[in-house]
């Protein structure tokens, strides 16, 4: 019998399934209207939206769009805009799909430091998305290893308004973006 949970995350589970995807709006009209799975919040995650990123060891310049559904597994659909990202290499390459799976961690810095110890070095990171300046993730490639990418994920105390929310067929602005 498997495993309901993999050794080394100790308490944590996957709570997230990040799809890749080419177009997000056309993503988002297939899962409400197709699938009946909404409704989602976006945002767009750039330089001006995170305080601090990394790509590779180096500052990251990366800019993508995500919509985030509350399923469990928590949904997240990303389109890749500019980069480069680890969402870029995979669209770049033609790959889109699941991208990676997600699990939520207490605290970014001392989750990363955790995979160093372990051997592993971040791909991509991004800290402070979050309201209040809290918040990160960190991708790890374990493909060879597990078979798949790991993304660590501090979830901010308090997140910020939507840039949009997808629900009945339509994309429409947030409060917040029409002030």
């Amino acid at each position: 019998m498997l495993p309901t949970r993999l050794p080394f995350l100790g308490d944590a589970c996957i709570a997230q399934i990040g799809i890749l995807v080419p177009d997000l709006e056309s993503a988002l009209s297939s899962y409400v209207d197709r699938w009946r799975v909404g409704p989602w919040k976006a945002w767009t995650y750039d330089q001006g939206f995170i305080r601090s990123s990394t790509y590779r060891g180096a500052p990251g310049e990366y800019a993508m769009r995500l919509a985030l559904c509350d399923t469990e597994p928590q949904l997240e659909l990303i389109e890749s805009l500019t980069g480069p990202s680890i969402y870029a290499e995979w669209a770049d390459s033609g790959r889109f799909g699941i991208h990676h799976l997600g699990i939520r961690v207490p605290g970014i810095a001392a989750s990363i430091d955790e995979m160093r110890g372990r051997g592993f070095e971040p791909v991509q990171t991004g800290v402070g998305y979050g309201l209040d300046g809290d918040g990160g993730f960190a991708y790890f490639d374990l493909t060879n290893e597990l078979g798949f990418i790991v993304e660590l994920i501090e979830v901010p105390g308090r997140r910020r308004e939507p840039a949009a929310i997808y629900e009945g067929g339509r994309l429409s602005a947030s409060a917040a973006a029409r002030r």
